[in-house]
C-alpha cells in the first residue's frame, strides 16, 4: 500500500470543508526528513489559515479533528506554528510488511484505472552506429516503460527509427561512389558506417569553406565593436558593463565558429587521401540529397538498396539492445509513415489549418512568429508532417491515452509546435508529453567526445566499464579472507552485469534535465550512490542466507512474522513500505532518479539494521525469523527497483 496516497486522500476528505481546493493542500503532507517529527507531516495549515484569516495551530487542530486516521496511525501531534505530525501505528506497519512479504508484488498495488501509454525513446538513425547521444533516451525510456508496466498500465514502447531520412541519401551516395567491397562483404554496417562518416565529412568541409569567410567577417566586425564600446564605456555603469559583458560573450562564441571551421577545411585540406575525393566532389551534399528524393520517389535501385541495408542496420542496433536488456513492441520508422503523409498535408488543408507561404505548407499556430511547415516548397515532407501522422496511428490504432516523447532538451521547441498543432487538428483531449533530458559530459564539461573529436560509439562505451568492471571484481574477489570464490566464467558474468548497470544507473540517478559528466570511476564505486553499491548490498543480503543454509522461499513460507523489538526494524519497514510510494512519484514526473534516490536510502537503512540487530546469531527464534523476513523483503525491493530501471543483480560478487 501507498502510504502516503493513502494519507493525502483521508487528508483531502477533510479539508474539502475548509477549502474547494482540497487536493492541492493534502498535497503538503510529505515524508519528514527528521524521524523525531514522525513518520510523515503537514504543513499545509500556515498557507489555508492565511486565506481563511485563522489562526493555524488553531486550524491545523480542527483539521486533525475532523480526520478518520484511527486505525493507521497514533494520536496526531499539532507542533509549532501549525505543523501536524504524523506516525504510523506499529501494528499498521508490521501488518502492511507481513503482506508484502507473502505479495509476489512487494505490496504495490495496480493502478485502479489504467492508461493506454505509448512511450517513444532511443530512436536511433539506422544508417550510422549507436554512440553515446542514444544512451540516455535509450535507458530513460526503458525505465518509464517497465515502471508504467509495472504499475499496471497498457504500455507500447515504441522505437521511431530513423529510417527514411537524409542519412541514407548519404549512405546511398557513399555507396555508388566510395565503397571498399572487400570490406562491404566482411562487415557490411561497418562499412556503411564508414561511408556515411566520410559523406558527412566532405559535406561538411564544403560547407565550412563556404562559411568561413562570413564568420571572419563577422568575427572582424565583432571585434571592433567591442573595442570601439570599451573605449566608450562610461566609467561606474553598471548596464554599459552588461552589455559588455554580452559583447565579449558574442565574440567569443564567434571566435569558436571560426577556429571549428578552420579545423574541419584543414583536417581535409591536410589529408591526401581526402583532399582529392573533396575537390572531386564539390556538390556532395546536394548529391546525397537527391539520392534521398530518389529513393522517396520509388527508384528501383535506391529501393533495392535500402531494403538491403536497413535490415543490416536493424541487426547491428539489436546486438546493442541485447546486451543493454533493451525490448520494444514495436518499431516504426519514419518509413512505416511515409505512406500516410500527403494524407496528413491533405487533411490539415482541407480543415482550413495549414495554408501555403512561400510555396511551403504550413500550420500558423497562435501567438508563434514561426510556421510549422508540413510540406516544404519543393513538395518534400518534414519531420513535422512523420510526427503527426505518428499521432494519429497512435491514438487510432493503438487508443493511446498518453503519449511519452523521451527527447533531448535541443529538441523542445520542436515538440511545443507538434503539440500545439495536434491540438489544434483535434487531439486536445490526448497527454502528450516531452520527457526531456540534458547532455552527457565529459569530465571537461563538454559533451562527452574522444580525443579526436569524434562522438563516442556506444559499444566501445559498454566495453569500456565492463572493462573496469572486471578488474574491480577480479581485485575484490582475490581480497577475500578464504581466497577466490567466483569463476573466471562468473567473474565475466558479474562484470558485465556491474559495468552495464554502472552506466545505467548513473545516467537515471540524475535530474534527467540536467548535463552530467560521464566518470567510469566514480560509477563503479562500492559506495555511494552507484548501481554497484546496490548490487553489493543485494548479493550482502543473499550472503547472509547462504551462510545460514536457508532458503529464502522455504522462509516466507514458514508461518514466521515481522516483527518490532529495535528502532532500526521499524525503520527498514517502513522504507520498504515506500516502494509504491516511490514508483508513484517515478510516474508522476517521469523522473528514474525518485526510484534511484528510494533504492540508495534502503540500501543505506538496511545498513543501519544490519549493523545494529544481530540476525543469524539473534537466540531468540521468533526474533531471527522476523529479522531474516526483513533482510529478504530487502533484497526483493532492491532487486525489483533495480529490474525496473533496467538493472540486473547477481547472488555473488
Amino acid at each position: 500500500m501507498n502510504a502516503l496516497a493513502e494519507l493525502r486522500s483521508r487528508f483531502a476528505q477533510a479539508l474539502s470543508e475548509f477549502t474547494p481546493d482540497p487536493a492541492t493542500f493534502a498535497a503538503m503532507v510529505r515524508p519528514t526528513q527528521d524521524a523525531k517529527f514522525g513518520d510523515f507531516q503537514a504543513n499545509f495549515a500556515m498557507p489555508l489559515a492565511k486565506q481563511l484569516g485563522k489562526n493555524p495551530c488553531e486550524l491545523a487542530a480542527e483539521i486533525v479533528g475532523k480526520l478518520d486516521v484511527a486505525g493507521l496511525c497514533q494520536p496526531l501531534e499539532v507542533a509549532g506554528p501549525g505543523f501536524i505530525n504524523i506516525r504510523l501505528k506499529d501494528n499498521w506497519l508490521t501488518e502492511q510488511t507481513n503482506r508484502s512479504v507473502a505479495d509476489a508484488r512487494l505490496g504495490v498495488e495496480p493502478v485502479a484505472k489504467p492508461k493506454r501509454i505509448v512511450i517513444d525513446y532511443s530512436a536511433p538513425n539506422v544508417a550510422k552506429p549507436m554512440h553515446v547521444g542514444h544512451l540516455r533516451s535509450t535507458v530513460l525510456g526503458n525505465a518509464l516503460y517497465r515502471v508504467a508496466k509495472f504499475l499496471g498500465h497498457h504500455v507500447q514502447g515504441d522505437n521511431h527509427i530513423g529510417d527514411w531520412g537524409t542519412q541514407f541519401g548519404m549512405i546511398l551516395f557513399g555507396y555508388k561512389n566510395f565503397l571498399d567491397r572487400a570490406a562491404f562483404e566482411s562487415a557490411p554496417v561497418t562499412e556503411l558506417a564508414r561511408q556515411y562518416r566520410l559523406v558527412s565529412q566532405l559535406s561538411g568541409y564544403h560547407d565550412a569553406k563556404a562559411e568561413k569567410p562570413k564568420a571572419e567577417t563577422r568575427l572582424a566586425r565583432l571585434e571592433t565593436e567591442l573595442a570601439t564600446a570599451e573605449a566608450n564605456k562610461p566609467a561606474n555603469d553598471k548596464s554599459a558593463e552588461k552589455a559588455l559583458k554580452k559583447q565579449r560573450s558574442d565574440l567569443n562564441e564567434v571566435r569558436e565558429q571560426v577556429a571549428s571551421l578552420k579545423k574541419q577545411i584543414e583536417v581535409i585540406e591536410s589529408s591526401p587521401s581526402l583532399r582529392p575525393l573533396a575537390e572531386v566532389h564539390p556538390r556532395i551534399a546536394e548529391l546525397s540529397r537527391l539520392e534521398t528524393a530518389k529513393l522517396h520517389a520509388g527508384d528501383e535501385e535506391n529501393t533495392r538498396l535500402w531494403n538491403q541495408f536497413v535490415p543490416q542496420c536493424l541487426a547491428a542496433i539489436q546486438g546493442i539492445y541485447d546486451r543493454l536488456d533493451i525490448r520494444f513492441d514495436m518499431t516504426c520508422g519514419e518509413s512505416f509513415y511515409n505512406p500516410m503523409l500527403a494524407d496528413v498535408v491533405a487533411e490539415f488543408q482541407s480543415k482550413g489549418l495549414a495554408s501555403e507561404s512561400d510555396g511551403a505548407i504550413c500550420v500558423f499556430i497562435p501567438g508563434n512568429a514561426a510556421p510549422f511547415i508540413v510540406r516544404k516548397r519543393d513538395g518534400a515532407f518534414t519531420y513535422a508532417t512523420s510526427d503527426l501522422a505518428t499521432i494519429r496511428y497512435r491514438v487510432n490504432e493503438l487508443q493511446a491515452d498518453t503519449m511519452l516523447y523521451v527527447v533531448d532538451t535541443r529538441q523542445s521547441e520542436h515538440f511545443r509546435l507538434l503539440f500545439e498543432t495536434a491540438k489544434l487538428w483535434g487531439y486536445g483531449d490526448r497527454e502528450l508529453v516531452h520527457v526531456n533530458f540534458g547532455t552527457i559530459l565529459g569530465k571537461d564539461n563538454k559533451p562527452y567526445k574522444t580525443r579526436s573529436g569524434d562522438t563516442i560509439g556506444l559499444e566501445s562505451l559498454l566495453d569500456a566499464a565492463v572493462a573496469k568492471a572486471l578488474q574491480i571484481v577480479n581485485e575484490n574477489d582475490d581480497r577475500k579472507p578464504e581466497g577466490r570464490e567466483l569463476s573466471d566464467d562468473a567473474r565475466a558474468t558479474v562484470a558485465e552485469t556491474v559495468g552495464i548497470g554502472a552506466i545505467k544507473y548513473a545516467d537515471l540517478r540524475h535530474n534527467r534535465e540536467s548535463d552530467y559528466v560521464y566518470d567510469e570511476d566514480k560509477m563503479l564505486a562500492t559506495t555511494g550512490d552507484t548501481a554497484t553499491y546496490m548490487q553489493y548490498a543485494y548479493a550482502r543480503v543473499a550472503g547472509i542466507f547462504r551462510r545460514g543454509g536457508i532458503n529464502r522461499e522455504t522462509l516466507r513460507n514458514s508461518g514466521g512474522r515481522v516483527l518490532f523489538t529495535h528502532p532500526s526494524e521499524r525503520a527498514l519497514s517502513l522504507q520498504l513500505l515506500r516502494l509504491s510510494e516511490a514508483l508513484d512519484g517515478v510516474l508522476a514526473e517521469n523522473r528514474p532518479n525518485i526510484l534511484t534516490d528510494y533504492l540508495f536510502a534502503t540500501a543505506n537503512t538496511f545498513s543501519t539494521f544490519y549493523q545494529e540487530c544481530t540476525v543469524l546469531k539473534e537466540p531468540d527464534d521468533a526474533i531471527r525469523a522476523s529479522r531474516l523476513l526483513l533482510c529478504d523483503l530487502t533484497a526483493r525491493v532492491i532487486a525489483t527497483g533495480l529490474d525496473l530501471l533496467g538493472i540486473k543483480t547477481c547472488e555473488q560478487m
